[in-house]
């Protein structure tokens, strides 16, 4: 008979030897980048109030948290993205600052997704926080640190696509759409729906400057030379125009960076989360048909907990991060190499002190005692192969 108890909920899965190993490895490996880049980690609980989530903040549909309440009657929520914690945090422990605060942070989130979706319910996401500045400087620091965090990985072939929040704002603003129309054709854009959007602005009375410029939220760009044409139809509309030159700026000081080769504009780009305010932009690879990395300007955010500070930030999802290293056959290198000394009860305490002679180098020891009761010397050294071996003198 099947013992339920054995199998995980859906949407949740085990992570153990090898690909654990993996795992943390290369988290490793990325934290050293970030941290090379000066931020701190902080660390925030799983579970918050749920108010840190809701519509108001611009987060995650109700519908999709995990609630429950607390022996006080409050309700909570599992976090289902850990930017406004982090926010919410900042806003507490550093109120007054005259320098900028960057933060990092790993942890797990979850988001109780439709099954059907097949997407993991609780994944692992590893990001950065720069708060105090708004500049197209540490626009370009957030994404030259998303590019050198995915190249340690062992990533080459992979794209960020960069896009501004405020162009889709200002087009629908100067459109004059309603709240109904504006959720209407931000659906038909998100499913990349570009010809039903076409077919959407037909039916308003637009100018041809204003229908030039929503033609463009369909196209990538890679670089502001293929959007030149875009300023003169944004002439008389400064919000767009402001976006566009923002966008150019932005360009330049990647170049600088040396990072523009894995860049490219995507001016439709729109995300889910309602508190970003100016750049948003999210990374793809082969092998994972979700984002690999997501990040946005979300100047408004803290205001919410008290704290008027711009930032901006990214989370690298982890998850799907290791599986495109995986489909296409990136070896993630494991930190060290483990090492198996096989004793018997005789020379036990030359075991323990080669072991800890060992250990106190930096080296991973793992003793085994061999009992000739459940195997002989050769099955010991069959089961144990593929660790380097040491088999101490004895009776056996």
């Amino acid at each position: 008979m099947e013992n339920k108890l054995l199998h995980t909920p859906e949407g949740v899965r085990d992570i153990y030897n090898d690909e654990c190993e993996k795992k943390h490895a290369l988290l490793s490996r990325m934290r050293a980048v970030i941290h090379s880049f000066g931020y701190r980690f902080i660390e925030t609980p799983t579970f918050e109030f749920s108010d840190i989530f809701g519509n108001e903040v611009g987060t995650t549909p109700s519908k999709e948290l995990y609630k429950f309440t607390d022996r006080e009657g409050n309700t909570l929520a599992l976090r289902p993205d850990i930017t406004p914690s982090v926010a919410r945090a900042a806003s507490k422990y550093f109120p007054i600052e005259n320098k900028p605060v960057r933060l990092c942070y790993q942890g797990n989130v979850f988001i109780n997704n439709n099954s059907y979706q097949g997407r993991l319910k609780e994944s692992t996401q590893l990001g950065v926080e720069f708060i105090g500045e708004n500049s197209v400087d540490a626009d370009s620091e957030i994404i030259a640190l998303v590019v050198k965090n995915l190249r340690e990985a062992g990533l080459e072939d992979f794209q960020i696509s960069i896009g501004h929040a405020n162009l889709f704002r200002g087009l629908v603003k100067a459109a004059g759409f309603s709240p109904e129309e504006v959720e209407q054709l931000k659906t038909l854009i998100q499913n990349k729906n570009f010809f039903g959007v076409e077919a959407f602005i037909s039916e308003y009375n637009l100018s041809k400057e204003l229908v030039g410029l929503f033609n463009i939220l369909g196209k990538m760009y890679a670089s502001p030379k293929e959007w030149d044409f875009a300023f003169s139809l944004a002439a008389d509309y400064p919000e767009i125009e402001e976006a566009l030159s923002y966008l150019k700026k932005l360009y330049e000081l990647l170049e600088i960076y040396d990072v523009t080769k894995y860049i490219s504009f995507e001016m439709g780009l729109i995300s889910t989360y309602q508190y970003y305010t100016g750049i948003l932009f999210s990374g793809y690879t082969f092998g994972s048909g979700e984002p690999i990395v997501k990040g946005g300007r979300y100047d408004g955010l803290l205001s919410y907990f008290g704290k008027n500070a711009p930032a901006i930030g990214f989370a690298l999802m982890v998850d799907q991060l290791l599986l495109a290293l995986e489909r296409q056959k990136i070896e993630v290198d494991m930190e060290k190499q483990q090492e198996v000394i096989l004793y018997t009860e005789n020379n036990r305490k030359i075991a323990v002190a080669t072991a800890e002679e060992l250990r106190n180098e930096g080296k991973v020891v793992t003793l085994v005692r061999m009992d000739d009761k459940k195997g002989s010397l050769a099955e010991y050294q069959e089961k144990y192969q593929g660790n380097k071996l040491t088999v101490l003198d004895g009776e056996f």
